[in-house]
């Protein structure tokens, strides 16, 4: 099919077989064609001015004129001889220095020559795009943040993850891809069924898939209380019946047909026009019937279809509990566009003692009220919030410098780490066994000077 990629179309069948990271050039057709490396020497000038301070940007520099480009571009001439031709009508390139030069050029390569470079997909690589592009859809979280949640999370081979995130796949797919295929993940989704539009461009293997679980937000309350059942999941009864309205409805469209053959041979009363019209009406009914036994038969497939994928997503939904019952998870990732805190509560419960434990949010606010919540909860230590601050750096011989332009904000993280809490002992019985040993201690301590 075609590929549309910034503002440039073109087909993969020549690209596979190839290994990731070639670069390929766009021919007329939308063929893709290995790039030579030879080419790249072409473009090379030896003058140059020491500074840009006479130059101006007037517009008039450039002999060469829109239509002319196009007219070069018709008659199939590649990008860099088009390049080339620009520098050569160019009146201020000369002028320019050496650095200014090959800004110039690289600019108009960019433009002008079809170049594309396969790379094997990354969380690295994802994550920079859909923040360049769709950060709405990811929460705008910035790949350093998510590096930093990997890194706090402790995500490594063999955990066993909680993860529940609307970012559209990508935060499931970073700790896929950092787990490698072992361990096992349990996803938690709001509504009908989890999204995983990000995690699907990973390109994983189906072995990756296997051990990935997932159970729906709305029936953690169910599962805490142990009241959790399979039973609103839609069962089998319900299928058969809308394949009954179904297979209904097809035979109620096409009963009036019939009706009215019917009523016309009622109504006509000459025997030659009934003997002409009865074959016909036969066959009308012939049709009929074979038309419901084939749409019958579909629906049954239908049916069955439907009954065998409810059958895997309840066989799923009890593994899922099965695993969050066990209330061992080794770590909780949260990145949701929902409110932090009653998810936070409520899924802390399935995690371990001594596991970590990761939230983001766009905005601090709703962090600083699920700090103070667990607060006073307890069974946290080690709270931290924190921002990450991140600014590129242009890194070239002899012109390295931060660049103009920079991130804003990449959102908040509040991580932690679970402890074991006895919740049958009070706060103030603490404070008096403390108060009563603290003495005691003292005692001991005098007794063994004295002696």
């Amino acid at each position: 099919r075609k590929i549309i990629f910034e503002k440039q179309w073109f087909y993969l069948d020549n690209a596979i077989g190839h290994i990731y990271g070639t670069t390929f050039e766009v021919t007329n057709g939308g063929n893709l064609q290995l790039k030579q490396e030879m080419e790249e020497t072409a473009t090379e000038t030896k003058e140059a001015g020491t500074d840009n301070r006479n130059i101006v940007d007037d517009g008039k520099s450039q002999k060469l004129t829109h239509d002319d480009i196009k007219a070069l571009k018709d008659k199939g001439i590649k990008g860099q001889e088009i390049v080339q031709q620009l520098i050569e009508n160019s009146t201020t390139f000369r002028d320019k220095t050496e650095f200014s030069q090959d800004k110039y050029i690289k600019k108009k390569k960019k433009k002008y020559e079809a170049v594309i470079t396969i790379v094997k997909p990354s969380t690295r690589i994802l994550s920079t795009m859909y923040y360049a592009r769709e950060p709405g859809k990811i929460n705008h979280l910035r790949y350093d943040t998510l590096a930093q949640m990997l890194t706090l999370g402790n995500i490594r081979a063999g955990n066993k993850m909680i993860v529940m995130e609307t970012c559209a796949g990508l935060v499931l797919g970073a700790v896929m891809e950092r787990m490698g295929g072992y361990g096992s993940i349990i996803q938690m989704y709001p509504g009908g069924g989890p999204v995983r539009a990000a995690t699907s461009c990973f390109g994983f293997p189906k072995t990756f898939f296997d051990n990935l679980h997932e159970f729906p937000l709305s029936k953690v309350d169910s599962l805490l209380s142990g009241t959790f059942s399979t039973e609103s999941v839609p069962s089998e009864p319900e299928d058969n019946a809308l394949g009954e309205e179904e297979s209904n409805g097809s035979i109620d469209e096409k009963q009036p047909p019939v009706q009215g053959t019917e009523e016309e041979s009622t109504t006509e009363t000459a025997p030659e026009r009934n003997q002409i019209e009865e074959p016909e009406t036969m066959d009308m009914n012939a049709e009929d019937t074979g038309f419901i036994e084939n749409q019958g038969k579909e629906n049954k497939e239908n049916v069955r279809e439907k009954q065998r994928k409810q059958q895997e997503r309840r066989k799923k939904l009890i593994e899922a509990a099965a695993l969050l019952r066990e209330k061992n998870a080794d770590g909780l990732i949260v990145a949701s566009k929902f409110h932090p805190t009653p998810l936070l509560l409520s899924l802390l419960e399935f995690v371990a003692p001594s596991r970590p434990f990761v939230v983001y949010c766009q905005y601090k606010e709703p962090l600083l009220e699920c700090y103070t919540k667990l607060r006073e909860r307890g069974g946290v230590i080690n709270l931290k919030l924190s921002e990450t601050w991140l600014r590129s750096y242009q890194v070239l011989p002899d012109r390295s410098h931060p660049k103009l332009t920079m991130s804003g904000g990449g959102g908040y993280l509040l991580s932690g780490i679970t402890v074991f809490s006895d919740k049958s002992k009070s706060d103030s019985g603490n404070l008096e066994e403390l108060k009563t040993e603290e003495p005691a201690s003292k005692k001991r301590k005098v007794q063994d000077l004295h002696c």
